[in-house]
């Protein structure tokens, strides 16, 4: 049995955490950090967790939780774990953090995207990228991983055998996402009020989105070369998940004929076959939100469009799970030796 500590417990990813390792049989969560509820119990912040959870809220003193635990879990907002990771911490525990701090190297493009000043950008070097399905090795040996976004995670996960096998020329890849409203945060913010959201759909960070540079120097390293691409996201009026769409024109073959059907599909089959928590679908059963909610699964497929020599991929994710939580646990799995799905072994929701 293993100790883990949130900080950024009462976040809507701090609250997923808190809910799949509750369920996990090799670990006991010893810290609820909030710095918003301390001292307040964490059922009644969140009542689902009644009579399942009895301890107070903590605060965020992640100095004294690396004496207490074998892993932190930081569900906090980008600069904060930056601001505050030392080597010494590192010493003492393995560190999963939800934040942008340590998912790109290069930290002029971080400050850029993120307009705020990167504070230990020593540690950017050894930080794992904890696309479990990409870097499964790297993370085993891991101190610190740095755990991918929602968006990053489905648009990557979608394209990535693709790139990585060259079947698509990724300088022409154009990712239109959407996502449910719990991607925001639980924050009280303007945008996100009822009737901001409702019986609406909306694009924003146009041509400006921070999780653009991530899913490029991720597809990048498939690719072999630096790429650029063009990313926009879309809030929907739904809890949780993520829909990517994704375009990119097909590399012909050298007699000029496009790859088939049958090509592709035995190129994803390849890569994510023996994945336990990647679906790629029948043909021409097309991703849907509705059937991954609340599991650690993403549903991929693809559709070749002759006519205009692109091909069409598809991915949906649950945010909160897949695409923030589950992960996390799927990355800790990895550090301490247990099954990968351990714990995620969650069937989706429905209706």
């Amino acid at each position: 049995m293993i100790k883990a500590g949130i900080i950024g417990a009462t976040g809507y990813a701090g609250n997923e955490l808190v809910r799949i390792l509750t369920g996990h049989k090799e670990v006991e969560i010893k810290w609820y950090g909030s710095r918003s509820y301390i001292d307040k119990k964490y059922a009644q912040v969140y009542q689902n967790m009644f009579e399942i959870v009895e301890d107070c809220c903590l605060d965020d003193n992640i100095e004294a939780l690396a004496e207490q635990v074998d892993v932190i879990f930081t569900a906090t907002p980008q600069g904060f774990l930056a601001g505050l990771l030392t080597e010494e911490i590192l010493k003492k525990t393995k560190v999963v953090d939800l934040s942008a701090d340590y998912r790109i190297k290069d930290v002029a493009v971080y400050e850029a995207w993120y307009g705020i000043e990167h504070k230990s950008p020593q540690f950017l070097g050894e930080a794992v990228y904890g696309l479990c399905e990409v870097n499964r090795e790297k993370i085993k040996a891991a101190r610190l991983i740095a755990n991918p976004g929602c968006y990053t995670t489905c648009s990557i996960l979608t394209a990535y055998p693709l790139v990585k096998e060259g079947l698509i020329d990724p300088e022409t890849l154009i990712i239109d996402a959407k996502s449910g409203t719990s991607g925001a945060g639980r924050g009280a913010k303007l945008p996100n009020l009822y009737c901001e959201v409702n019986e609406n759909i909306k694009a924003y960070g146009v041509a400006s989105h921070r999780h653009t540079p991530e899913i490029e120097e991720q597809l990048g390293y498939a690719a072999g070369t630096e790429i650029t691409i063009n990313f926009t996201p879309h809030l929907v009026p739904m809890n949780r998940g993520i829909l990517a769409t994704e375009y990119a024109a097909l590399v012909k073959k050298a007699d000029g004929s496009l790859p088939t059907y049958e090509e592709v599909k035995a190129v994803y089959d390849a890569y994510y076959q023996k994945e336990k928590f990647v679906r790629v679908l029948e043909k021409d059963v097309l991703p849907e939100t509705k059937w991954v909610e609340g599991s650690n699964y993403v549903d991929i497929n693809f559709k070749i469009d002759p006519r205009t020599g692109r091909i069409i991929m598809m991915g949906a994710l649950d945010n909160l799970v897949k695409g923030a939580a589950g992960q996390a646990v799927q990355n800790m799995n990895l550090l301490f030796g247990f099954p990968e799905w351990e714990g995620l072994e969650l069937v989706p929701l429905f209706p």
